[in-house]
């Protein structure tokens, strides 16, 4: 019989292109995949590190999977893996920990470790994690899980110097695929039925640099947008998230003007102070972040823009953080990812002075959420009244059926199956109890 593998992903889109990759390499060597809750002979888990939650949920995960199968084998890969091994390590369960590139090689440790030692009273566990700046190699990877999009994989590593960020640590220096190579991936994700490509990696907009991390710029990141908008049987292509220092004003255009890019730009503003922004050694201040969304506005007022957001970084004063409020009250965007600050090992911001009480980190963190749910508001009354298209996603929701516009206004209807993966023109008529949007077909009535 075949062996069975299951897999659980922590973190970003990223980390979830990469476990389908390396899950398709499972398959491939024989194993079986199943879903994490059922019975398996091993488990992978791809950590996260870039908050406090992520680590401490690791230990959850390792205990679910022991409860389901006391004798499997378990395997931390990724960022977490590769900062922290020994921590890993120590976890009760693990037996195997890969980090930054090992986690590619995942069959080979495993197939050698379940051969010498089959029992699990035998096994010790083992760790490989090369020095991060071994990690000068590229692994193109995509998702394929989910049967209405898939997360592309262009980027990884990043070369910024972020005061708070473990991930150059985790990932290593900014590297590109190849133009020829993502296409390629492209190709194969149009050909099984998947509606939409979202692009993701550490850095993306500084796509281009060579597969190895040379600084020979081979394509910039607009040469890649308009090389993709050019592949046939993609329906949408989103982009997960920019720098706003990256996200030039002729990809703002080609976008706005594209045949598959949809209007929804996600862009880190980390803080609304440009003292805070220079604290955390970011590549731009506020201004710039200010033209970049009245950029986007003014040629594409339906966009949605969502921002990223850190509250409570050291040195953070009240006035510093009402700035942030007021900067993100008046600016015309559309949602809010709220990060609290969490000191991370090994970062220049975990060994500065005023530090902020986490009681207060949890306050700004509240009130800013209430800010996001506010902007999410006003963005989906805005859009009341107007025609959009709408890709429909593949989970039954409490008798629901749920989809997004190519703005990434989330709509809702009685669950029908046959809508699943596909595309409709519709009119958004109502905000539901829910804050989703209810709608009307433009085309004849879809029947159950």
């Amino acid at each position: 019989m075949k062996k069975k593998v299951a897999f659980y992903t922590l973190g970003c889109k990223l980390n979830f292109s990469e476990t389908s990759t390396i899950a398709r390499g499972f398959v491939a060597e024989g194993f079986e995949r199943v879903d994490f809750s059922q019975w398996a002979d091993m488990y992978v888990i791809n950590t996260c590190s870039v908050t406090e939650n992520a680590d401490k949920h690791f230990k959850t995960i390792v205990r679910q999977a022991q409860k389901t199968n006391s004798e499997a084998f378990i395997a931390a890969i990724g960022c977490y893996a590769q900062l922290k091994p020994e921590e890993l390590a120590a976890v009760d369960g693990v037996d195997l920990v890969l980090g930054a590139t090992e986690k590619f090689k995942i069959t080979d440790y495993i197939n050698d470790l379940l051969n010498s030692h089959p029992e699990r009273s035998r096994r010790v566990t083992q760790i490989h994690s090369c020095q991060i700046e071994e990690a000068d190699f590229y692994v193109g990877s995509y998702s394929i899980g989910d049967r209405t999009r898939a997360f592309l994989k262009v980027q990884d590593g990043c070369d910024y110097k972020c005061t708070y960020c473990t991930i150059p640590l985790a990932r290593g220096i900014s590297r590109s695929d190849t133009l020829e190579n993502v296409l390629k991936n492209a190709v194969e994700i149009s050909t099984k039925g998947i509606k939409e490509i979202v692009l993701t990696g550490v850095n993306i907009g500084d796509y281009g640099k060579g597969e190895f991390g040379n600084k020979k710029h081979e394509h910039t990141f607009l040469d890649l947008v308009k090389a993709l908008d050019r592949v046939e049987g993609i329906h949408r292509l989103r982009i997960s998230s920019i720098e706003p220092n990256l996200l030039k004003n002729e990809t703002i255009d080609f976008v706005a003007n594209s045949n598959s890019f949809v209007p929804h730009f996600h862009i880190p503003l980390q803080s609304g102070s440009d003292e805070v922004l220079k604290l955390m050694r970011r590549r731009y201040l506020s201004d710039l972040y200010l033209e970049r969304v009245q950029k986007i506005k003014k040629i594409m007022p339906h966009a949605c823009i969502g921002v990223d957001v850190i509250v409570g970084f050291p040195g953070e004063t009240d006035a510093h953080f009402l700035e942030t409020y007021h900067f993100l009250n008046e600016l015309d965007i559309s949602y809010l990812h709220v990060f609290t600050y969490s000191e991370r090992d090994n970062t220049p911001a975990a060994e500065m002075s005023d530090v902020v009480p986490k009681k207060i980190r949890s306050k700004r963190s509240k009130m800013l959420r209430g800010l996001s749910a506010k902007k999410r508001r006003a963005f989906y009354e805005s859009q009341l009244g107007t025609v959009r298209r709408v890709l429909f996603e593949g989970e039954n929701k409490e008798g629901y059926i749920h989809g997004f516009t190519e703005n990434y206004v989330k709509v809702k209807m009685p669950w029908i199956p046959k809508l699943v993966n596909t595309l409709h023109e519709i009119e958004l008529t109502e905000i539901d109890e829910d804050g989703l949007v209810r709608f009307e077909f433009i085309e004849s009535k879809v029947e159950a």
